[in-house]
């Protein structure tokens, strides 16, 4: 009896695992040919009919929004790579002695609202400053600057050519929202470890609508004697270089800036400016920043693609992804810097890393690392796709068993004539289900995302005709943040939200929203 009951819970497992299995390539298409590719996302599964047919839903609308607005998710870089896959918060930490041992900081963007009449004369008032026009950043190089749409490319160009003259305030030469300002100001600190002398702080001023119209630009007090700071900063750079050049491959030169730079600083918490690269090669005090941005520059001075990971790893985190032999690799410089074993967070995979590290921000786009030895080598220009829909443009395709709207193969026009409670009915919602406000939309999001929990989550709601541009809007402008998402996030304890949101007439003045969440 005991060997039967053994083999029936046995079985049970089995299934359990195989429908586990089921569901997960159901939300994400074509996860057997490409394991943590883009996310994408469908209708839940009450609206699914039995059958054996993928189909593919056009929606009226498609909108796609994250925490990196401003991203060119249709032409994001490194497309052609199996993508990062994110570890869970929850499981990652530092390994005891290497606690404590990090200090990066996120950059602050530190935001006001004025009055329109304001803005208005800060438009007409305040410069441009210098626009960059000349200059050429290759995406091998510059990957952040890769990843952003052309627009904000332009912005990218202006911020860093007036970081270069040390001016302080200027206004946007783009349209942009306080969003998009911080990913674009993220990228261009993240790309540019010679820019030693800028601050990981800024500041902004925008209008009602969600227009900046003044950035503010901080600087260390290295601003005040900048010659001689570069100076000093491409002397100690050189010291180390000129020991590298002459080494016969990539592997053996990072080896030796690696070892350099260890044998150089020194790690200091209460180390001054020691979220730039001056404070590890000039003043030899520093933390995770310092180290990971001196490495960066050294790397890129050599000409091998070198990258600034921003992370967590119990707490806050910095380290490199390095071009190698043909592979990505991660390395972390500063855990290195310890007298048991300087090599072992040294050209390592994701994999390796997982229980220690955890990408944020615009990191999780950078190129994953695979194991060593794998078939995954790839070119210097592969990568991920990105986490949410990369051409939002283009309908996400569902794993349906049949139509998701039987007898509709196309959405009716808000003027079908049939009725409300008809067209309800036939979507299987009733009058109470409708959401017919943005503050209730707001709440129904919030509820259902926090219940949810964090990855990938889907959860749809029905909302009358005319209340979609209120919400469309409010996307736009980013003012849904604030709305629910921020404090989504905060019950859940995380940092990083992204979202496609599709909209499908119901008819009968009704739309359905499907929304598929990657929280992480």
């Amino acid at each position: 009896m005991k060997l039967v009951k053994k083999l029936f819970y046995g079985l049970m497992i089995l299934c359990m695992l195989l429908c586990g299995v089921v569901i997960v390539c159901a939300l994400i298409p074509g996860l057997t040919d490409r394991i943590a590719a883009a996310v994408y996302g469908g209708a839940p599964a009450e609206d699914t009919q039995p059958g054996g047919t993928e189909v593919v839903v056009s929606p009226d609308f498609s909108i796609s929004e994250s925490t990196t607005p401003g991203i060119d998710w249709e032409n994001m870089p490194f497309q052609n790579q199996t993508g990062y896959v994110i570890p869970s918060k929850d499981q990652v930490a530092a390994p005891e002695g290497l606690s404590g041992k990090n200090g990066y900081r996120e950059a602050d963007g530190r935001t006001s609202e004025v009055e329109d009449e304001e803005g208005e004369k800060l438009q007409r008032e305040l410069g441009l400053g210098e626009l960059g026009e000349d200059l050429q950043f290759q995406e091998l190089y510059y990957p952040y600057y890769a990843m952003l749409t052309e627009p904000m490319k332009q912005l990218y160009r202006q911020i860093y050519a007036n970081a270069e003259e040390l001016k302080e305030s200027f206004r946007p030469a783009v349209e942009v929202s306080a969003d998009q300002l911080y990913t674009v100001f993220e990228a261009v600190t993240g790309d540019h470890p010679e820019l030693f002398f800028l601050e990981t702080e800024y500041s902004c001023k925008y209008m009602k609508g969600g227009q900046v119209v003044e950035i503010s630009l901080e600087y260390y007090d290295l601003a005040d004697r900048i010659d001689s700071a570069k100076r000093e900063f491409e002397t100690a750079a050189e010291e180390i270089l000129q020991g590298a050049r002459d080494l016969e491959s990539d592997l053996e030169k990072e080896r030796y800036v690696h070892d350099a730079l260890i044998e150089k600083e020194v790690y200091q918490a209460s180390a001054s400016r020691n979220q730039s690269a001056y404070s590890a090669l000039v003043d030899g005090r520093t933390v995770c920043a310092g180290y990971a941005r001196a490495f960066q520059y050294l790397m890129l001075q050599l000409g091998i693609p070198c990258y600034y990971c921003m992370g967590y790893s119990g707490e806050d985190h910095a380290w490199n992804i390095v071009y190698v032999d043909g592979m990505y690799r991660n390395v972390d410089v500063t855990w290195d810097d310890n007298e048991e074993d300087t090599y072992r967070y040294f050209n390592c995979s994701d994999r390796a890393y997982a229980g220690t590290h955890m990408r944020k921000g615009l990191s999780v786009y950078l190129p994953a690392c695979p194991e060593e030895g794998s078939s995954e080598a790839v070119s210097p220009l592969d990568g991920i796709q990105g986490l949410i829909n990369p051409n939002p443009t283009k309908p996400l395709t569902l794993a349906d068993r049949g139509t998701l709207f039987p007898d509709r193969t196309a959405a009716p026009d808000d003027t079908d004539s049939s009725s409300e409670e008809e067209n309800l009915r036939e979507a299987g919602i009733t009058e109470a289900d409708v959401i017919r406000s943005l503050d209730a939309y707001y709440k129904d999001c919030e509820t259902k995302l926090t219940k949810a929990g964090t990855g990938q989550v889907q959860f749809t709601c029905c909302i009358p005709a005319s209340l979609w541009q209120t919400i469309e809007d409010a996307y736009t402008s980013g003012r849904h943040r604030a709305g629910y998402v921020d404090n989504a996030l905060k019950t859940l304890e995380v940092d990083n939200f992204a979202i496609n949101l599709q909209v499908v007439r119901l008819g009968g003045g009704y739309y359905r929203l499907y929304h598929t969440v990657a929280t992480w």
